[in-house]
């Protein structure tokens, strides 16, 4: 039989590894960017229904027919203003930011895969569209991550090195990945704060844990302004930097370009991104060096890790 993932409740428990980050960091933090707009489900490529999900919408999308035009333009919103917000905010404080690019969303929108490929910032693939790869047949995700890859080496100069899927993965995405070849690591994962390494199919593969709570979707589920964002993820990350002191972790914090781009959003990540630049021992880092630094310092410990 295929490997299958199994459920692992212990973890790392009490004592987890000192990851060692550079220049002895307490905390190393990852912002992620989601980039989705133009790959979800819709009308023009033959779902039936406009998706409308993180966005301002109060009704659910799915079994909904028909084409809603305020559903379309919110997306748009993210791809035409909120893109180009957040990127402004990294850039002009000098920070890395990590976009999680799904393959046929860049593909619609060349002048932002044009600044992303100039940016430096690193292209984690968030699948070819912004659809539930639990849904897919294993033929048809494999098929998915094929087209991804060579798109986004078109649009973004290279091919993705980390993958991470819409709400969770299949029983048959790590399997692919590995099977496909290429990919560092993977993020479809939400059970730790520290990266580790699994056996599939007899090869080593990373997984670098991702957050759905450090995330601006808390705006979609009823958040309402800035300071309650700020105020959460800050917390999260004083929580973090104090246990630091003794067991240094990692944090994610997802964006998306239609919900946290919006001007009166953007002032929170304004807020969070300056409160962070004046702490001392904090690695603000791609997703990418967080990986590449796991696997120098902790090595794959080899065969039996959840095979």
């Amino acid at each position: 039989m295929s490997w299958q993932p199994t459920r692992d409740l212990i973890g790392y428990g009490a004592n987890p590894p000192d990851p060692k980050w550079p220049d002895g960091a307490r905390i190393a933090i990852n912002f992620v960017v989601n980039y989705e707009e133009g790959s979800e489900p819709s009308m023009q490529d033959g779902e039936g229904y406009t998706e409308t999900g993180l966005t301002e919408s109060s009704s659910s999308s799915v079994g909904l027919k028909g084409r809603d035009l305020a559903g379309e333009g919110m997306f748009e919103y993210g791809s035409r203003v909120g893109f180009w917000r957040i990127m402004r905010a990294f850039q002009e404080r000098g920070l890395p930011l990590t976009v999680f690019g799904c393959a046929l969303a860049l593909e619609r929108n060349p002048p932002a895969a044009e600044a992303i490929r100039k940016s430096g910032f690193d292209v984690c693939c968030h699948g070819w569209r912004w659809i539930r790869h639990f849904q897919l047949t294993e033929a048809q995700e494999r098929d998915h991550i094929g087209k991804a890859i060579v798109s986004l080496k078109r649009t973004v100069g290279e091919r993705p090195a980390g993958w991470y899927c819409r709400y969770g993965p299949s029983v048959n995405t790590r399997r692919l990945l590995v099977e496909e070849g290429g990919f560092i690591y993977d993020s479809d994962y939400y059970g730790d704060e520290l990266p580790f390494w699994q056996t599939v199919e007899g090869k080593p593969h990373l997984v670098v844990p991702y957050s759905l709570t450090n995330n601006d979707g808390k705006y979609a589920a009823g958040m309402t302004h800035a300071d309650q964002w700020f105020s959460l993820v800050r917390d999260a990350f004083d929580v973090l930097y104090h246990e630091g002191a003794t067991a240094p972790k990692m944090m994610s914090v997802g964006l998306h370009q239609r919900l946290i781009g919006h001007p009166g959003r953007m002032a929170g990540l304004w807020r969070l991104l300056d409160y962070i630049r004046k702490r001392e021992g904090v690695w603000v880092t791609r997703r990418i060096e967080i990986a590449r630094h796991w696997i120098a310092t902790h090595p794959y410990p080899g065969k039996g890790l959840n095979e």
